[in-house]
């Protein structure tokens, strides 16, 4: 009797031990943070954004050929591995259609009046299409439907990363928490000259996707090849070049906006990262 109440005692410790393990599994993968820290750890939250451009030489490395980090994020929303957000506040999902929409480029205005449009000054594919069928030409293209006119992976060479600066006051130092990965489509790349979203996504998410991928997610080692790394660890290395284009303040500005874009903004950038690299120093100071 004994031996069966103890037997049921320790099936119960155990089935609550395992909902309470499902539960922070469930809270982990909800936070957009891979490791997050617990809120009463925290002492002190900056949130910084940076942008990552993949065309610089020491970012070359995430960007090797056909293994471009944006072709493995976009390859994981497309199989519905990932799921990608419109913007990095992770609170609202694309579908797989606005996504493919955001994919998709924008063609340039032609610059017709609507007078000259209404007057059919560009109606020229549907002429020559129109010809083409008078003379007895293959209409096997028009039929099959709209070709895609996606971007290429090479052409998504620009990465947007929020983060939280968060100084643990249990482990005493300061940790670089990233939350959201954003896809910019650059302005060179846009035919509207303006630079764009494509879709944000979680830290937690990425690493997922990057640790299930280990043959094509790498961060290419061209010093020896015997050590490439995985990209989740890349990112926990801070194996890549960055500058501040933002810090969190009251009216959401970004420090092109405040200071001025080229030089002023670059300047900005280096100052803000050498304002918080001086707060942690001065949290040692007595």
């Amino acid at each position: 009797m004994k031996v069966v109440k103890a037997l049921g005692i320790a099936a119960g410790i155990f089935l609550g031990m395992n909902a309470m393990a499902q539960q922070v599994s469930t809270t982990a993968t909800s936070s957009p943070s891979a490791r997050p820290i617990p809120e009463h750890d925290v002492l002190f939250r900056k949130t910084v954004w940076r942008k990552i451009d993949l065309r610089e030489k020491q970012n070359r490395p995430m960007f090797s050929e056909n293994r471009e980090i944006t072709k493995i994020i976009m390859d994981a929303v497309k199989s519905g591995e990932l799921t990608a957000y419109a913007n990095d506040s992770v609170s609202k999902p694309l579908t797989r259609e606005e996504f493919a929409s955001n994919m998709t480029k924008q063609e340039a205005a032609s610059g017709l009046s609507e007078e000259e449009i209404a007057a059919g000054f560009g109606n020229q594919k549907e002429e020559e299409s129109a010809w083409g069928a008078a003379l007895g030409g293959n209409n096997a293209n028009a039929n099959a439907g709209p070709a895609t006119n996606e971007y290429f992976a090479k052409e998504l060479y620009l990465l947007e990363l929020k983060e939280d600066v968060v100084f643990d006051k249990k482990r005493s130092r300061m940790y670089h928490d990233i939350q959201t990965i954003t896809i910019k489509i650059p302005a060179t790349s846009n035919e509207l000259g303006i630079e764009n979203t494509l879709a944000s996504f979680k830290m937690s998410d990425l690493v997922r996707v990057f640790r299930n991928n280990p043959e094509t997610a790498i961060w290419y080692n061209a010093q020896n090849n015997a050590q490439h790394k995985n990209l989740a660890d890349a990112f926990d290395l801070w194996l890549f070049s960055s500058y501040i284009t933002k810090i969190s303040n009251p009216g959401d500005r970004a420090l092109a906006d405040m200071h001025g874009a080229g030089a002023k903004g670059l300047l900005a950038a280096q100052e803000a990262l050498e304002a918080l690299i001086e707060y942690e120093y001065s949290l040692w100071s007595y």
